[in-house]
């Protein structure tokens, strides 16, 4: 009997008897829930090697572009230094949920301060989003609890972020940014993010309720059958609009804006490109419903 001590004090036993998986034994703890007996401080190497394994790494739609350029490369340092205390994966992505939301209230600090603290605190929420993934793997604590809490996550941050972005352009906190369309704006913004958000999730629901297996996260799922909106999916890939309603672009937006503000000394570029993204918005929504219902994902 090999015994380790769990997060609160719990105990873990482990019988080593009959095939284990590699090198890890089986265990459970006192409530009978299997558990992995790993190392409590593991190599770099070996984090990569167990939490960050192809079927991760080669996610088509699950796997951000930040997170595949450098993200992934920075996140097992920081588990390591989790996987060092008793905080849990969901801990993490608790976390990941206060870090997207402080980044939407940081848009409400006027001028480039607010827009830069907004762009670094939307980094580490996905930095946070890479290691509570790999804080699961490493301690086989993966859960749909941790699923759902990482929607609410991305849902928190992209419905926050908009909303402040729409309170900037109108001046806020200054005198009479109520009095102005900007707020309701951000709002509709907001509203429109959710329900492309809501897209994707419709699919799994639709597909559950059917008893059809899950969608495999692969770049050909998503190809519409019919021609001619292949070839108009082909034409966005060359202006991606509809990658600007993530919380990272929406930053990096955002940052942007607020460069172009501080050059021409007014809100007119943040108020011109949250009037774009509105816009663009709704095309998105359109494109995506249509991609949707043209590709296999429902078949």
């Amino acid at each position: 009997l090999l015994r380790r001590s769990e997060p609160r004090g719990s105990v873990a036993i482990c019988v080593v008897r009959g095939p284990s998986i590699g090198s890890v034994p089986r265990c459970s703890n006192k409530a009978g829930n299997p558990v992995n007996e790993r190392e409590a401080s593991p190599t770099i190497a070996r984090i990569k090697e167990v939490c960050q394994p192809p079927s991760v790494r080669d996610r088509k739609n699950s796997e951000h572009w930040v997170a595949d350029v450098y993200l992934r490369d920075i996140s097992p340092y920081l588990t390591k230094l989790l996987l060092r205390t008793s905080i849990t994966a969901n801990g993490v992505t608790y976390l990941m949920i206060l870090t997207g939301a402080l980044a939407g209230f940081a848009l409400l600090i006027p001028g480039l301060p607010g827009a830069t603290l907004a762009l670094l605190l939307g980094q580490m929420q996905m930095l946070w989003d890479c290691s509570d993934g790999e804080v699961a793997r490493w301690r086989g604590t993966s859960s749909p609890k941790g699923v759902f809490l990482d929607r609410v996550g991305h849902y928190v941050a992209e419905s926050v972020i908009p909303l402040a972005l729409g309170f900037r352009a109108a001046g806020f906190p200054e005198a009479g940014w109520l009095d102005t369309p900007w707020p309701l704006i951000g709002a509709l913004l907001a509203l429109l993010i959710m329900f492309n958000k809501a897209l994707n999730d419709m699919v799994h629901v639709s597909r559950a309720y059917n008893n059809m297996p899950r969608l495999q996260d692969k770049e050909s799922v998503g190809v519409p059958t019919v021609s001619g909106v292949r070839k108009l999916r082909s034409l966005a890939k060359f202006f991606p609009f509809q990658r600007a309603y993530h919380s990272v672009e929406l930053t990096i937006i955002a940052f942007i804006a607020a460069v172009g503000d501080a050059i021409v000394g007014d809100l007119s570029v943040t108020r011109i490109v949250i009037s774009a993204l509105t816009i663009f918005g709704v095309v998105t929504i359109a494109g995506h419903f249509v991609a949707i219902m043209t590709s296999s994902k429902l078949k």
